[in-house]
């Protein structure tokens, strides 16, 4: 009986290390502002952790970046941690609710060589485990149909 108690102490011990570290691990957002995905056509891509959703944009859509960028540090639980809307480039961390799981987007503005249209990239990634059971890519949608219902 006490070699079972032991176990289960051992295990709830480990758990909440887990539970701690996941909360309190240190945020490196240079380095998760270094994403190296390249612009894509327009459209959503979903994959295993993570969502992109890419939009064209007419104009140089630093207008469309700086309001995005207002809804999103709006989000409760989520930061800037790297980046601005004048350098058309911005990390953010958003963590869980309850365990404080951080998952991390980038917002990339790239435009056209003459100034007359643009390219905005949303990429919402998760840092520990493999699923994120679509929290992302809900997220990126909620941000991006704030962002439609402003305009």
């Amino acid at each position: 009986m006490t070699y079972i108690l032991y176990i289960l102490f051992g295990l709830l011990a480990a758990v909440l290390a887990l539970m701690a570290y996941v909360r309190f691990a240190p945020l490196n957002g240079a380095a998760w502002h270094e994403t190296n995905v390249p612009m894509m056509e327009p459209g959503q891509y979903p994959a295993e952790g993570s969502f992109i959703e890419q939009r064209r944009l007419d104009g140089d859509g630093r207008d469309v970046l700086a309001r995005l960028d207002a809804i999103i540090r709006d989000t409760p639980r989520t930061q800037r941690v790297a980046g601005s809307v004048e350098t058309g480039k911005i990390t953010y961390v958003t963590r869980t609710r309850l365990m404080g799981f951080p998952d991390y987007t980038t917002v990339t503005l790239m435009q056209s060589p003459d100034g007359t249209a643009s390219t905005l990239q949303v990429y919402g990634r998760l840092r520990f485990g493999k699923a994120d059971l679509g929290v992302n890519r809900a997220r990126i949608e909620g941000w991006l149909a704030a962002l439609d219902a402003g305009r």
